[in-house]
């Protein structure tokens, strides 16, 4: 079956010229003119991810990233947007968005991106029962993940997380005990577009914090390495 792909922009062009590259390269593809509706169609037709502009009518794109993530919609997202402003991709990607681009772009970039996307989360609906056969899973403390899956579970419960968060997870994982740069991070899970802008880090390096720590001021798995970046530990006494 072909993936489904919903594209919101209130640019009719943008649309167009969306909608026929993506097709041609084999997705269905729906359309929004305004959030509202991008919003109700993503929760109606569970697309396998949104091409979501920033600037919209009715409801911007960070009120609907935003909305759909406190529903426990975790579609992946692609923002885009005509403002090359860091507040507004900082912003956009904190609020649950996967990967942003900024307008103008090719056609074939987009397409491109979204592969890489639903590459990275293909295995997100496989039978929970196969896991048992997954030999790459890391095991650290109270949390498992299971690489193949794309799945984390801290202490038996299955974590919701995006797919950056997940890889930026994994990537800590592979990495036990070694001290990371914000920069060699950035490099490693972002890997475009964010050259510099440490920020995003830090705040999926939060993202984390909240689902796998008990306390968040008092981090056991993920600690702060002043002036150098960040490692995943194994919690003393585990």
């Amino acid at each position: 079956m072909d993936k489904k792909i919903l594209v919101v922009d209130d640019e009719q062009s943008i649309v167009t010229l969306l909608q026929y590259n993506l097709q041609q390269a084999g997705y269905e593809v729906i359309t929004a003119m305004d959030g509202q509706k991008g919003k109700d169609l993503a929760v109606l037709e569970k697309p396998d991810l949104i091409v979501l502009d920033l600037m919209l009518p009715k409801l911007d794109g960070i009120e609907v990233c935003k909305q759909l993530r406190q529903q426990k919609v975790s579609i992946p997202i692609l923002m885009l947007t005509a403002k090359d402003d860091e507040f507004d991709k900082v912003l956009g990607l904190e609020l649950g968005a996967d990967d942003y681009m900024t307008k103008p772009f090719s056609p074939r970039e987009v397409v491109a991106r979204v592969k890489a996307i639903l590459r990275r989360t293909q295995f997100m609906s496989e039978p929970a029962e196969e896991k048992a056969e997954d030999t790459d899973s890391f095991r650290i403390g109270g949390l498992k993940i299971f690489p193949e899956h794309y799945e984390a579970y801290f202490e038996e419960e299955l974590l919701e997380l995006t797919p950056k968060e997940f890889e930026l997870l994994l990537y800590l994982a592979k990495n036990k005990g070694r001290v990371l740069t914000r920069d060699q991070l950035l490099s490693a899970v972002w890997n475009y577009d964010f050259a510099g802008d440490t920020r995003i880090v830090d705040v999926h390096i939060s993202h984390l914090r909240e689902k796998i720590e008990k306390n968040t001021k008092k981090p056991v798995y993920i600690k702060t390495i002043r002036g150098l970046g960040y490692k995943l530990e194994e919690p003393k006494g585990e």
